[in-house]
């Protein structure tokens, strides 16, 4: 396991060195920045993490199709992915695995973002501006998306003379929510409040005619050009192009877009890719389930709220030989680590936070409790995870509401109800949170990938 370089610390875990954050911090944070701009989309998110299992010498499996058993002499059924959707499930066989139940290790995280998705009958406009009819995509700050460098993004169905195939697409900058002049509205510094009907609706062109949004998609979509009559559905959202950039007195920061929760299905990536020789030591079987829709509360089939994690830890099961009872027995001793962005104390609104608990950057990943179980941290959870950070050299930090700021929720609660699987809440503090573009402390980011490693390897 890499170790941290050696620097002089505060009581709280934050780096007082002043010489930046760690050339393996900035490297990893580089890398967030590569990945994240691979992923406007939940569906490219997972087809970026598929491409790198692949080359960790992955094998991604049919949902449709028999499973092959785990073969102990090569990598056969022991490193393997499935895809539902814009959710992804990655698992780690241990190398010498008998019939004999043991417990899942798994790591849930989400794929999704606030955003825009794009209407039915998306060609709308006035006054010659083109405009791309979009709806709101769970709970983005409205205004942090205004005067954005804009793409359209996600996956459409096409009508191909074999019948219907699935791509993706990504126009790159090509829409823009336009902000009204202040000498138009002389109180927008008082109260702006946006209408998510009638001041969400992006430019994306102008002209005497109107112009086609699918047949700008079917230009940009992957393989040969689609005209707009042969695209038949779409799954497309908004996302802001702009590059991931450090920045800081330090560089000790990272702003991007959707952090939450990139950070958290990229760190776990990179974990199982890196070390995935390591995992098949590990006492477990290590499972990754970056799910779709835990934006808009994960109650789809590829949403932690549905059937995907349970039926692909029952069909390892059922690879591995186990009965109904045995399978039981693993899923009682099993963990999952729910990993998703949480908050930093505000130094603008201090008030919203907890008067004795404010998380605060480069003090380590957060340690999510709530006591109505909107996160599902209990004494045993919290256990988990300080010793796994303590045997990763890692700083961490509790995260708790405010009691009259209400508390948001994860995939854990969902997961523990549906499975019965024991579960702890965790993840990195942001700042501006569901905006366009949030930011975070770049050893946090570190920090989250070594505590997550030595949590696999239990």
């Amino acid at each position: 396991m890499t170790q941290r370089r050696a620097e002089s610390t505060s009581d709280s875990g934050v780096s007082t060195s002043g010489s930046g954050p760690s050339a393996q911090a900035v490297a990893h944070a580089e890398d967030l920045g590569k990945f994240v701009q691979a992923a406007p989309s939940s569906y490219h998110a997972v087809a970026e993490a598929a491409r790198r299992l692949e080359q960790a010498g992955f094998t991604q499996l049919s949902e449709t199709q028999p499973w092959p058993a785990a073969d102990p002499e090569s990598t056969t059924g022991r490193r393997c992915y499935v895809i539902r959707d814009g959710a992804l499930v990655a698992w780690v066989l241990p190398a010498h695995l008998d019939n004999t139940p043991v417990g899942f290790r798994i790591l849930g995280a989400h794929t999704d973002s606030p955003s825009f998705k794009l209407k039915p009958q998306p060609s709308t406009g006035a006054h010659t501006w083109w405009q791309a009819g979009v709806e709101v995509y769970g709970g983005p700050l409205l205004n942090s998306w205004l005067d954005r460098d804009l793409c359209i993004a996600g996956r459409i169905t096409v009508r191909t003379d074999s019948g219907v195939e699935t791509r993706l697409v990504s126009t790159g900058p090509v829409a823009r929510i336009p902000q009204l002049a202040i000498h138009l509205d002389r109180s927008a510094n008082q109260g702006l409040t946006l209408d998510p009907q009638q001041h969400t609706q992006p430019v994306w062109g102008c002209g005497p005619q109107p112009g086609d949004v699918l047949a700008h998609l079917g230009a940009h979509a992957e393989g040969p050009a689609v005209a707009a009559q042969e695209i038949l559905g779409w799954d497309v959202v908004l996302a802001d192009t702009q590059p991931a950039q450090r920045f800081g007195a330090h560089g000790e920061f990272l702003a991007s877009g959707r952090l939450d929760n990139l950070t958290s299905v990229h760190a776990s990536v990179s974990v199982v890719t890196e070390h995935v020789e390591d995992l098949e030591s590990a006492p477990t079987i290590t499972v990754l389930a970056a799910f779709d829709h835990e934006e808009i509360g994960s109650q789809t089939r590829s949403g932690a709220g549905g059937p995907l994690l349970g039926d692909v830890l029952t069909r390892i099961g059922a690879g591995l030989g186990w009965s109904d009872e045995q399978r039981q027995v693993a899923w009682a001793s099993s963990w999952c680590l729910s990993s998703d962005a949480g908050h930093l104390v505000h130094p603008n609104y201090p008030g919203h936070h907890d008067p004795a608990n404010k998380p605060v950057p480069g003090g380590g990943p957060l340690l999510k409790i709530n006591a109505n179980q909107r996160y599902t941290t209990d004494a045993e959870g919290a256990a988990q995870w300080k010793l796994a950070c303590q045997a990763a050299g890692v700083a961490t930090q509790e995260f708790v509401s405010n009691n009259t700021v209400p508390c948001g929720s994860t995939i854990g609660p969902i997961t523990a109800a549906r499975l019965g699987v024991r579960t702890v809440d965790v993840g990195v503090g942001l700042l501006s949170m569901h905006s366009a573009r949030e930011m975070v402390h770049v050893e946090d980011l570190y920090g989250l990938k070594r505590a997550v490693e030595a949590w696999w390897m239990g």
